[in-house]
């Protein structure tokens, strides 16, 4: 993976846009003080280049019925490559999963499940979870609160 070196204009561009992807290319010139052409060249570079991965709107989990947010903590019975692959897919293919990250330390993965209640927690378990032959154990937290919630990452 190539790293790409951000300049300062490119990070107040990238500020801008996390904050509001739908700010006019005339709004964002002014705020990062470029030329609207010349602002567009680079919101378009960064865009070609990988830097911005993706436009989203983000919806409220509630409003869409995921009242429920569910951190799960994943152990593998044991290390191998093909076993690992058919967790991640299964994983991939789960629309419950918001998030999945692969960790260091006690557990191997670390889930973010959205779902609507506990009966489709359990469907989802008994769906994906227990199906795979590599699974040690898995513990669900259930969020009480979102305390933090940003897309943001700071530049």
């Amino acid at each position: 993976m190539k790293t790409r070196k951000l300049d300062r204009i490119d990070r107040r561009i990238l500020n801008q846009l996390q904050k509001d992807n739908k700010i006019s290319n005339l709004n964002l010139a002014e705020q990062v003080g470029l030329s609207p052409p010349a602002c567009l060249r680079r919101v378009n570079r960064l865009r070609a280049e990988g830097v911005i991965m993706s436009d989203v709107s983000l919806i409220d989990p509630q409003i869409a019925g995921h009242n429920i947010n569910i951190i799960v903590e994943v152990e593998m019975e044991r290390d191998h490559l093909e076993l690992s692959a058919q967790f991640r897919k299964a994983i991939q293919a789960s629309p419950e999963v918001t998030q999945c990250y692969a960790v260091t330390g006690e557990v191997d993965f670390i889930l973010v499940v959205s779902v609507p209640d506990m009966q489709a927690y359990d469907a989802f378990t008994q769906k994906v979870l227990y199906k795979q032959s590599n699974l040690r154990k898995f513990r669900s937290l259930i969020s009480l609160d979102r305390v933090k919630f940003e897309t943001a990452v700071k530049l």
